[in-house]
């Protein structure tokens, strides 16, 4: 991991922060409200799920271009898995270990950016696999578009690759957490599903 995103990481969880602040009294007053007393479940998954988009938006979108910041020859990249052919590239050029490369670790830092996306897909919002694939695509491109578009104009010029490679990973990164989301709800059910199996069986022997 470079120190810039190092840094985006540094804001991003001060964003979360600040957020966070804003969010929780309000949060605590619904709870009381609604429950007479407090849900720190509750508490606690919003949390995750704030600090999750604000790391993720600051590693994608941080650090900004400055005014001395080289524009990209390339801003485009539509060939898929470029990055392996990249990998080749790098090794010629300074050796070493496959797996040591920047490009092979900026590719398995794009998967686990979505496995988050993909566990809360799962455990929190019940999507199935599909449903979780299609946030994590729909998510991603509208990532890539904001970076293809110089973050819709507002930056001053385009400081990010749209590259079709990070679609592939980030989808594979949500589908990859949704099922180890699944996995998680099935340890965490397997004792609870059990028992009604066994009181059926005996109801049944009791019924001949």
């Amino acid at each position: 991991m470079t120190n810039a995103q190092l840094t985006a990481l540094q804001h991003g969880f001060i964003a979360f922060l600040a957020l966070w602040a804003v969010v929780l009294v309000p949060q605590l007053i619904t709870q009381l409200a609604r429950y007479g007393g407090l849900r720190p479940r509750g508490v606690a998954t919003t949390a995750a799920v704030l600090l999750y988009g604000c790391m993720t938006l600051a590693v994608v979108f941080l650090p900004l271009p400055g005014p001395g910041t080289r524009r990209l020859a390339q801003t485009v990249q539509l060939h898929p898995f470029q990055w392996i052919a990249d990998i080749h590239t790098e090794l010629l050029k300074h050796g070493g270990a496959w797996f040591l490369t920047q490009t092979f670790q900026q590719a398995c830092l794009n998967v686990l950016l979505f496995v988050p996306l993909g566990v809360f897909a799962r455990i929190l919002w019940r999507r199935g696999l599909t449903g979780t694939a299609l946030i994590g695509f729909t998510a991603s491109l509208l990532i890539e578009v904001t970076q293809l578009t110089a973050n819709f104009g507002t930056a001053p010029h385009v400081y990010r690759i749209f590259d079709v490679d990070d679609l592939m990973n980030n989808t594979l990164g949500a589908v990859a957490g949704w099922v180890f989301g699944a996995l998680l709800l099935t340890l965490r059910r397997s004792p609870v599903d059990v028992q009604p199996a066994r009181r059926e069986r005996v109801h049944l022997a009791e019924a001949r």
